[in-house]
């Protein structure tokens, strides 16, 4: 989850600091611009000044306009900004360096017309650092006697003013991406805080899924509601374990009561066949039924006991067991005529060995039931990474897509194989007895024809199951 929603914080602030981002930069190249533009301003005025005091007719009109020419020249080499003053007729009353001319066209043009209005030329358009060859032209009018007789114009290049824009915007793009950064820090602090009772919501849910009912969440962090959640979690959770312990208990309770009256039945009926004609179908089949009742009540038990019991966990030779109960089963196999087959070795995982000797039992024996004569039941044990598996497959009728859905189920039995002797309870009890474990048991065809049961294990040790655990550091 946080995969998805780090990303979406990532974008919302990104989005944010460049939403702020733009408008400073833009307003910084302003301000830098205007105070260029405020100096050049400054220097136009003073040269004004200046060339008020050049008129035609004055004797010293020679030494004053030399002063100016000075000055524009020295304006010049010193900053290398071209400036002149020039008539109403475009003419140069003085210019640096010698021979520049009012432009045509452009902002020089722009601003000359403007100041010869008597007003100082606006603002020019926005120098930016990508633009090399931008000049700043401004203007100032020459006002002697009210009257607007010359104009002094400067024309500067914009390499500074375009290295101090980039450089505030290097700082203005440096603090973003530092903004950035202790963002993202905080949004990857702030989603673990959030996230983090999800994600133990999650595992604790899935580990009760799979059986573990003892596991509860630690309501001990991330906003007050998930804590809320948690608690709600753990209190359903208790009355879940209670309903199921209740069953189980009822369960256990009803078959451990009937088992004595029905032994009675039977002996009875026993009895009664007795002073029957030997042979007599009636007490045959109710035999046979008293029989099968019995089964379904040991079973029934049974099942109740692989819920309740906690697996004794322990590191386990799986190859070795498997080959024990192959060998166990090798007589009955050769008796129906079906060839069981093996490949076995020194693999380990972290299993109760009396519960997985029991499904293992269960497994096989479903297996020999339906594989017919002459046919092959194969067992293989591998190890795969963090897991383990013991691989039964035959070679049997198998089962349909719609009937693998529902293999397991209690008391469910195939259509087509009502008449097979069983109570429907053998791998409810399988699957019960590997989930106290951590196990699981999975059912997929076996081509051409037949059935695959794949027992599952980890490799690792698992949190006991019988005691509450602090999931708040687990992350699956």
């Amino acid at each position: 989850m946080r995969t998805r929603l780090l990303p979406l914080l990532i974008v919302l602030m990104a989005g944010v600091l460049l939403a702020l981002g733009f408008p400073l930069a833009a307003s910084l190249a302003a301000a830098e611009q205007q105070r260029v533009v405020v100096d050049r301003l400054d220097d136009a005025a003073r040269f004004a000044a200046l060339a008020q005091f050049v008129t035609e007719n004055d004797p010293g009109i020679d030494e004053r306009r030399a002063t100016l020419i000075g000055e524009l020249n020295s304006y010049h080499d010193v900053y290398g900004i071209r400036a002149g003053v020039f008539y109403r007729d475009n003419l140069a009353m003085a210019a640096a360096p010698d021979g520049w001319v009012v432009p045509y066209d452009g902002e020089g043009r722009r601003a000359f017309k403007e100041a010869l209005l008597g007003r100082r030329s606006h603002d020019p358009s926005q120098v930016w650092p990508w633009q090399r060859n931008a000049r700043l032209a401004m203007a100032s009018p020459v006002v002697r006697d009210g009257d607007v007789v010359a104009v002094v114009v400067t024309d500067s290049p914009t390499g500074q003013l375009r290295s101090r824009i980039l450089h505030g915007w290097l700082l203005i793009a440096a603090g973003e991406v530092a903004a950035m950064l202790v963002a993202v820090g905080a949004a990857f602090r702030l989603t673990g805080w959030v996230l983090r009772p999800v994600r133990v919501l999650d595992a604790v849910t899935h580990d009760i899924a799979t059986g573990r009912m003892k596991s509860r969440v630690a309501a001990a962090g991330g906003p007050p509601e998930l804590r809320r959640l948690a608690r709600s979690f753990n209190e359903m959770a208790d009355n879940v374990e209670d309903v199921l312990e209740q069953q189980r208990a009822f369960v256990a309770d009803a078959s451990h009561q009937l088992r004595n009256p029905l032994a009675a039945l039977l002996l009875r009926i026993e009895l009664l066949a007795l002073e029957l004609p030997e042979g007599n179908e009636e007490i045959a089949s109710v035999r046979t039924e008293g029989k099968r009742l019995a089964q379904v009540l040991d079973d029934l038990l049974d099942l109740a006991l692989a819920e309740h019991v906690a697996a004794d966990l322990r590191l386990t030779d799986i190859g070795a067991l498997t080959a024990e109960r192959l060998d166990a089963w090798r007589p009955l196999a050769e008796e129906k005529g079906v060839r069981l087959t093996g490949e076995v070795g020194a693999v380990t995982a972290w299993a109760d060995p009396v519960a997985l000797s029991s499904a293992l039992d269960a497994v096989i024996d479903n297996a020999l039931k339906f594989t017919p004569e002459g046919e092959e039941v194969t067992v293989r044990v591998a190890a795969d990474g963090e897991t383990s598996t013991i691989v039964v497959a035959d070679h049997g009728p198998g089962l349909t897509d719609e009937e693998l859905t529902r293999v397991g189920d209690r008391f469910w039995r195939s259509n087509r194989h009502q008449n097979v002797k069983g109570s429907g309870l053998g791998l409810s009890i399988t699957r019960a007895l590997l989930a106290a474990g951590g196990a699981t048991i999975g059912y997929a065809p076996n081509e051409p024809h037949g059935l695959r049961v794949t027992v599952t294990m980890p490799r690792s040790a698992l949190p006991a199951p019988d005691s509450p655990v602090d999931q708040g550091f687990r992350d699956r």
